[in-house]
C-alpha cells in the first residue's frame, strides 16, 4: 500500500514539475523583450530656403538663429546616454540667379558636422526674383544627399517658402512620397498665414511624412534678451578659441573662418554671439579635420604625422613628444572653458525663459523648427536634456 502511494505521490511531483516547467516556458515565450540600446545615433537635417526676393527675412532669420537651433540639437541624447552625432545641409531654391535647368535648385552645402562651414554659406545667401518649385527642391535633396539608411536616426527636412507648394514640373506628392520610403520626414514652414499655407498645400505636403505644418512671420525681427552672464561667455569664447591648434594645407584658412564666423554671429548683437560660443562648447562643435586637439580624440596618431609646415608658428621644431604634451595642454584647457560656459548657460537660459515674452517666441523660424525636431525625436527615443 505504502508503495503504491509513494508512486503516486512520485507521479503527481513529476507531473506539476512538468506544469511549472511548461507555464514557465509559456510566460518567458511571451513576457517583453528588453529593448537593446540603440548605439551611434544621428540627427540629419536638411534646411531648403526660398531665396526668392520676398524671403529676406526668411534668411536673416535663419542667419541669427542658426547657433539657437543647433544648441537646442546639441541638448538631444540617445537612451544609452550618449549624444547623437547632428549633420546639417542647405538648399536654396526660387531664386533668378540659379539653373533654370536645375530647377532654380542649388546645394549650398551637403550634410556635413563642419559648421562653420554651414554658417558661411548661409552668410553667403541672397535673394532674387525667381520660381519656387517646392516638390524638386525636395526631390533633389533626397537623391543628392547621402542620407542615413537606419531606421534609429533621425533625418528631417525643413522646407520655407511663401509661393504654392504645387509650382513646378516635379509633383509634391511624388517627392514626398519618396521621402516617406526613405524614412525623412518632410516638415513645412509656410511665410505667411496659416491659413494661406493651408490652401496652397503646404500642410498636405507635411502631411504625407507625418511632419509638421507650421507658419512664421518671415519678417519679423529675432529678439535678444542681454543676460548678466553674456560678457563672461564672450570673453571665454576668446579664450577658447586660443585652444584650437590648426594642421593641414587647410588648417590656417579653417582657423581664419572660426574667427569670422564669430564675427557674423556677433553682427545680430553680442547676444548671438553668444549662442554660438555655447554652440562652440558643445559636442555638436567638431572640427578634427583641420584642429589637431579634436582630431588627437579620434586619432592620436595624426599629432605626430602632422606635417611641420603646416602647424602653427608656436609649434614648428617641436618633436613628437612635445608636440604630444602640448595637444594635451590645450585639450584640457578647453575641457574646462567649455565647462564653465555650459554651467553659465544654464544660469543664461533661466534667465532668458523669465523675461522672454510668449509672443515673442511662437512664431520665428527657430521655434518652429525645434518644436517640431523635438516631436519627431520623441519616436527616436531622443531626449533632450
Amino acid at each position: 500500500m505504502k508503495t503504491t502511494q509513494t508512486r503516486t505521490s512520485t507521479v503527481k511531483n513529476r507531473i506539476l514539475s512538468l506544469a511549472s516547467i511548461v507555464i514557465f516556458w509559456h510566460l518567458s515565450a511571451f513576457a517583453p523583450i528588453p529593448t537593446p540600446p540603440v548605439k551611434d545615433q544621428s540627427i540629419q537635417l536638411a534646411l531648403l530656403l526660398d531665396t526668392s526676393n520676398s524671403m529676406d527675412g526668411l534668411i536673416d532669420q535663419a542667419k541669427s538663429q542658426l547657433w539657437k537651433i543647433v544648441n537646442e540639437l546639441a541638448a538631444a541624447k540617445c537612451n544609452d546616454g550618449k549624444r547623437p552625432a547632428i549633420k546639417i545641409a542647405l538648399y536654396e531654391y526660387g531664386n533668378d540667379n540659379l539653373s533654370s535647368e536645375e530647377g532654380y535648385i542649388r546645394q549650398v552645402s551637403g550634410l556635413t558636422d563642419d559648421l562653420d562651414l554651414i554658417s558661411e554659406k548661409l552668410f553667403s545667401l541672397s535673394t532674387n526674383g525667381g520660381s519656387e518649385f517646392c516638390g524638386h527642391v525636395i526631390n533633389t535633396s533626397l537623391r543628392q544627399l547621402n542620407w542615413s539608411t537606419s531606421p534609429n536616426d533621425l533625418k528631417m527636412i525643413f522646407i520655407a517658402g511663401n509661393e504654392p507648394f504645387t509650382q513646378g514640373n516635379i509633383a509634391f506628392r511624388t517627392a514626398c512620397g519618396l521621402a516617406r520610403d526613405k524614412g525623412v520626414v518632410v516638415n513645412t514652414i509656410y511665410c505667411g498665414p496659416f491659413d494661406e499655407g493651408l490652401r496652397t498645400s503646404w500642410k498636405e505636403g507635411a502631411d504625407i511624412t507625418h511632419g509638421t505644418y507650421m507658419s512664421i512671420e518671415q519678417n519679423r525681427k529675432t529678439v535678444y534678451i542681454a543676460t548678466p552672464y553674456d560678457d563672461r561667455i564672450n570673453a571665454l569664447n576668446e579664450k577658447l578659441n586660443d585652444t584650437y591648434v590648426y594642421y593641414g594645407a587647410s588648417g590656417a584658412s579653417k582657423k581664419e573662418m572660426q574667427a569670422i564666423q564669430d564675427s557674423n554671429a556677433g553682427s545680430y548683437g553680442q547676444a548671438n554671439k553668444v549662442e554660438r560660443a555655447v554652440s562652440k562648447s558643445s559636442h555638436a562643435y567638431r572640427n578634427s579635420s583641420w584642429d589637431l586637439v579634436d582630431a588627437a580624440r579620434e586619432n592620436e596618431e595624426v599629432v605626430a604625422k602632422a606635417k611641420d609646415e603646416d602647424l602653427p608658428q608656436e609649434m614648428k621644431g617641436m618633436s613628437t613628444s612635445e608636440r604630444q604634451v602640448y595637444i594635451k595642454q590645450k585639450s584640457e584647457e578647453r575641457a574646462k572653458i567649455q565647462q564653465e560656459i555650459q554651467s553659465l548657460n544654464k544660469k543664461r537660459q533661466e534667465y532668458i525663459v523669465a523675461n522672454t515674452p510668449k509672443e515673442e517666441a511662437d512664431s520665428m523660424l527657430d521655434a518652429a523648427m525645434i518644436k517640431a525636431i523635438k516631436e519627431k525625436a520623441k519616436e527616436k527615443n531622443l531626449i533632450f536634456q
